[in-house]
């Protein structure tokens, strides 16, 4: 790959995974381009990205942005939940179409949603997906996408992780279900049961792991789909424990109210996904990441107090200084 070709497209780049992984190509060297519809508010936020004036679901827009691109990262998600069965798989079909006239590979961020209670405890790449939710069947339609456009040329690469937490996640996410965004940690809502594992994933981890994949592409297979360890709570305990050592006090651990899903699920979006993704709650699941680690070596793993910490300040729920001074730490350490 030439350095004048080093372009990559960025769909959803002001959101957490997107804006990530644009960081991480930026660092490598890539110059990074994204979609915008307010494209002069966006490069308030990330102005080293070139910003592109358009819409994911108008196909033109994506396809003109795509132009000189070997590479489109496909990070794009309607914002609250809000009609994903309108959004997601037009914004998908968009990017398919774009990047096969780029001749561009595309990188999706995947989730445990393809899934159903059928492949746990251990979700290996191609373990059976029988998805128990709406959002999960949208998901797998997506990856048959993604699929077929391999088959007639298009790379793709696809790195399923569990739930996301770290600088850039929204408010939506499980993390800042736990807390309370933009207040000092008093109280810690478990969502997890008591000895049952979860699966998170920490977003410049990801980020990494997805830009490592990248760089190996033109030793890939053309449809390649990893899994990652992330973060195991082999118990459902050590996420909020982390959050309790790295806030400093002693805040109460509570179980999260999972009594007013159902009541408010009718009324509120988020409320209805809450529901509907309670199963993964309920039962242990955990990624093997074997194939990626025998692919790259090793998987990215940030320490999880450093990760942690990371996410509580860009919460607002620590003091910036709390995260100068683990820098510092670690420097001199």
């Amino acid at each position: 790959m030439t350095e004048d070709r080093k372009t990559a497209l960025v769909l959803g780049a002001t959101g957490g995974i997107g804006g990530a992984v644009a960081r991480k190509l930026m660092q490598r060297g890539w110059q990074v381009r994204a979609l915008n519809r307010n494209a002069k508010a966006a490069s308030q936020r990330m102005p080293e990205v070139e910003w592109v004036q358009g819409d994911a679901m108008d196909a033109s827009d994506v396809r003109a942005a795509a132009e000189g691109t070997v590479l489109i990262v496909h990070a794009v998600n309607p914002p609250g939940y809000r009609d994903w069965e309108k959004l997601v798989l037009p914004m998908l079909d968009n990017t398919i179409a774009a990047a096969r006239a780029a001749g561009a590979r595309i990188v999706l961020p995947g989730t445990v949603y393809n899934f159903g209670p059928d492949a746990f405890p251990v979700l290996r790449e191609d373990s059976s997906q029988n998805p128990v939710t709406r959002k999960g069947a949208i998901r797998v339609e997506m990856e048959k996408r993604l699929k077929r456009a391999a088959e007639q040329g298009t790379g793709v690469i696809i790195v399923r992780a569990g739930d996301f937490f770290g600088p850039g996640t929204t408010g939506n996410s499980w993390f800042s279900q736990i807390v309370t965004p933009g207040k000092p940690v008093r109280t810690l809502k478990n969502p997890a049961r008591d000895g049952i594992g979860h699966q998170w994933a920490y977003l410049p981890d990801v980020a990494e792991t997805m830009v490592a994949l990248v760089e190996r592409a033109t030793s890939l297979p053309d449809f390649a789909v990893y899994h990652m360890d992330g973060f195991w709570d082999r118990d459902g305990r050590q996420m909020v424990e982390a959050i309790r050592r790295v806030s400093g006090g002693r805040p109460k651990i509570a179980a999260f109210p999972w009594w007013i899903v159902p009541l408010a699920a009718p009324f509120i979006t988020v409320m209805r996904e809450v529901k509907e993704m309670r199963y993964l709650w309920r039962e242990p699941l955990r990624m093997s990441n074997a194939k990626l680690v025998a692919e790259l070596g090793r998987e990215p793993q940030t320490p999880i107090d450093e990760a942690v910490r990371a996410s509580l300040v860009a919460l607002g729920c620590l003091p910036k200084t709390a995260g100068l001074l683990a820098n510092r730490e670690a420097i001199v350490g």
